[in-house]
């Protein structure tokens, strides 16, 4: 284990991210929202904000999208469920576990990010990646688990475009979720990895190494979509209502998030 004592302070730094994901059933009267993890900084500020404006308030529950439609036709106790992967949504509502389709609220993107004192530079069209693997210079690699995280799909995608994903294979590290990816990436114990963009631009973790965008063409578009489900209540509806409210927009927007328009 190679970790030095400043990325022992970056690993502090984004095991937080990690440490707050997974399956936060309520312990009280607040509606628990399914959030992807690529939400996690910024779907923080916007329940925040809601609560101080309306003094309703939600519980937070972030992870993987797929693991959350899971547990949603096991029975979790959730009320809105807010996906990196529309397609999830769709399956829902067809099974019975959602009134509706709900609503597209995003278009994600995804990033290389690379730790501090990497020998892999951030280079979003993966050519710096490609360069370090034919120099034996990757030990680790780390993307979400394209099984069921859509981030990580979507990373598997562009490496797939570039031609690297079977290169790359013995090297990855998966992360149960984007967050946990972000983590892996930037523990030190890895030259670097694809996470989302909203997490690379959250202030916890914008100064923890570099990133570099990836084309947008590289990858299927991460179309994101949230659904009120079966039980949900006047605050869940409230909260749902509020995504769309010119404060929530606005800092989905300084996160990275494209913002749909008339869908």
């Amino acid at each position: 284990m190679f970790v030095t004592f400043s990325r022992r302070s970056v690993l502090a730094a984004v095991a937080a991210v990690v440490f707050a994901t997974g399956p936060a059933l309520a312990q009280d009267d607040a509606p628990v929202v399914a959030a992807a993890a690529d939400l996690q900084f910024a779907v923080e500020e916007i329940a925040a904000a809601f609560e101080a404006e309306t003094g309703m308030r939600v519980r937070l529950s972030m992870g993987s999208t797929g693991n959350f439609a899971r547990q949603i036709r096991e029975g979790a106790p959730f009320q809105i469920f807010m996906a990196a992967d529309e397609q999830f949504i769709f399956d829902l509502h067809r099974d019975g576990f959602a009134p509706n389709e709900g609503d597209l609220y995003a278009i994600g993107r995804i990033v290389v990010k690379v730790p501090p004192g990497s020998t892999l530079v951030a280079d979003g069209t993966l050519g710096s990646l490609r360069q370090a693997l034919a120099e034996g210079r990757i030990t680790r690699f780390a993307i979400a688990n394209p099984d069921h995280a859509p981030y990580g799909r979507r990373a598997r995608e562009a490496l797939q475009h570039a031609g690297l994903w079977e290169d790359i294979q013995p090297f990855l590290v998966l992360g149960e979720n984007v967050s946990q990816a972000a983590q892996f990436a930037l523990s030190g114990n890895a030259e670097g990895g694809i996470i989302a963009l909203s997490l690379a631009l959250a202030p916890q973790l914008r100064d923890l190494g570099t990133s570099d965008l990836i084309p947008e063409d590289f990858h299927e578009p991460l179309r994101q979509r949230m659904v009120l489900l079966n039980d949900a209540g006047e605050v869940a509806q409230a909260f749902y209502a509020y995504m769309n409210a010119p404060a929530a927009r606005e800092i989905m927007e300084r996160y990275g998030f494209l913002l749909p328009e008339g869908e």
